[in-house]
């Protein structure tokens, strides 16, 4: 009777096999499998129905289940041959490389013209080769070569988390955070456990500046897999970071400004691999620098901010006033440019504007500093500079000095009427200091005689 049964659950078991086969040539995969499990269940100590099973998982890319299968069939005869193959497959796709490389050399001992299994042995050496290679370059910091290793690794092994997680790490680092994201949370659609993953995830928010929320993600990542250290350390920075950046905020309103220095300088030192961050923070810096009167250090900052992030508006813009102040114009046009090429507002375009007619007032007599006097001196004050250096300067004095000395004298005694005549002239002095040129004036600018007479 129980010959009778196991005979009939064999023919059973065979029915579902021909129609899983069927809808296997058909491609509709699903039915394959369940024809197959059917077949499983009525048999349950056939190898060829697992083996048949896992070939069906492998093309709807459920490759761990497809594993298990595998493992159950060769488990049952160890002389099968497609059950080591399809394990093999299985193992690579996942990248488990040194697994499918013994496999592989399974399959060979039992046929070793086997033509598959030699090139799927190659692609598993390959797969070992792209992992040593992506190691040592991740400790030499070359992250593109890492991200190229793991794009050569995945075409081999397409569903490896752990390739994938490495490749969105050092995306993030080399800064292609939409990349890096998108391939997180791939990965969390199909496992939001995943502690790689909301480590990736959390990364490039943080690297985005946006701290809050990437703590949320590190400490997820913890909750999942609480000795996941990079999420730890990764955490620790991000508070560390915000707070000493917020307390240098702070300092800095209440104009404690050599505080707000030492502050930005030690968030500056926490983490040099946050590129947004320490870019606000240079800036930051530079605001200081233009605050304690230390134009050039300021420069400096600005200049390390648009380093590392040159589409930083504001950097360019705190640069730019740093030149104005040391009336280094041409460096400032520069920077005017550049914000204004990127954000044409009626405020950018009046910073220009500015910018450049100082660049060209510079380019002209500085009749100010011929004086001596600065650019808000008052009538009063222009026309005593004037005489004190008419004095020092009048040809009468230097009569017995060399031809040479007498000819310079002269060039400044001349220089000087010229300042004075424009600059103690209300309409022309509105002109020079708008930037108009004067040179329609020029023929009429000498030596003020009618002051000569007024002088002992």
């Amino acid at each position: 009777m129980l010959h009778l049964f196991l005979l009939f659950s064999l023919r059973e078991a065979e029915g579902f096999k021909d129609q899983g086969n069927a809808f296997y040539v058909k491609k509709d995969y699903s039915e394959a499998f369940n024809y197959y499990t059917k077949a499983i269940d009525a048999c349950p100590k056939n190898a060829s129905y697992y083996g048949n099973r896992a070939a069906t998982l492998m093309m709807l890319c459920r490759f761990r289940e497809a594993l298990v299968d595998s493992q159950r069939a060769v488990r049952l005869d160890d002389c099968f041959m497609k059950g080591h193959l399809r394990e093999g497959k299985c193992h690579l796709s996942l990248g488990n490389a040194m697994a499918a490389s013994r496999c592989f050399q399974k399959v060979l001992e039992l046929e070793p013209s086997n033509s598959q299994a030699q090139q799927e042995h190659k692609n598993a050496t390959a797969v070992l080769e792209y992992e040593r290679m992506a190691e040592l370059d991740f400790e030499k910091r070359d992250f593109r070569k890492v991200v190229y290793s793991m794009d050569k690794a995945l075409g081999l092994a397409s569903t490896c988390h752990r390739f994938k997680i490495l490749k969105a790490e050092c995306l993030a680092l080399l800064g292609r955070y939409l990349e890096a994201q998108s391939v997180a949370s791939d990965i969390l659609r199909m496992d939001s456990t995943n502690g790689d993953a909301l480590y990736v995830r959390g990364l490039c928010l943080y690297y985005e500046d946006c701290i809050d929320k990437a703590v949320q993600f590190f400490v997820q990542a913890l909750r999942m897999a609480p000795d996941h250290e990079k999420s730890r350390l990764a955490c620790r920075n991000a508070k560390a970071l915000k707070a000493k950046k917020e307390e240098g905020n702070k300092v800095f309103k209440n104009s404690n400004f050599e505080a707000a220095y030492r502050l930005y300088s030690e968030a500056l030192a926490i983490d040099p691999n946050n590129i947004k961050t320490n870019a606000k923070l240079y800036c930051n810096r530079g605001t200081v620098g233009a605050k304690l009167n230390k134009p050039d250090q300021a420069i400096e900052d600005c200049t390390s901010a648009i380093k590392l992030d040159d589409t930083y508006i504001k950097a360019y813009l705190r640069r730019a006033q740093c030149y104005m102040d040391i009336e280094q114009y041409e460096e400032a046009v520069r920077d005017y440019e550049k914000v204004y090429q990127t954000e044409k507002t009626k405020e950018h375009k009046h910073l220009l504007k500015t910018a450049q007619l100082e660049l060209k007032k510079s380019k002209r007599k500085d009749y100010y500093k011929v004086l001596g006097v600065g650019k808000n001196a008052t009538e009063d004050e222009i026309k005593k500079a004037y005489r004190k250096r008419a004095l020092m300067h009048h040809p009468d004095r230097h009569s017995a000095a060399t031809p040479e000395v007498q000819k310079e004298e002269e060039k400044k005694f001349k220089e000087m009427g010229e300042a004075f005549t424009v600059l103690s002239d209300p309409k022309k002095k509105t002109r020079y200091d708008c930037g108009h040129d004067l040179e329609d004036d020029s023929n009429n600018m000498g030596v003020p005689g009618h002051f000569w007479g007024e002088w002992p």
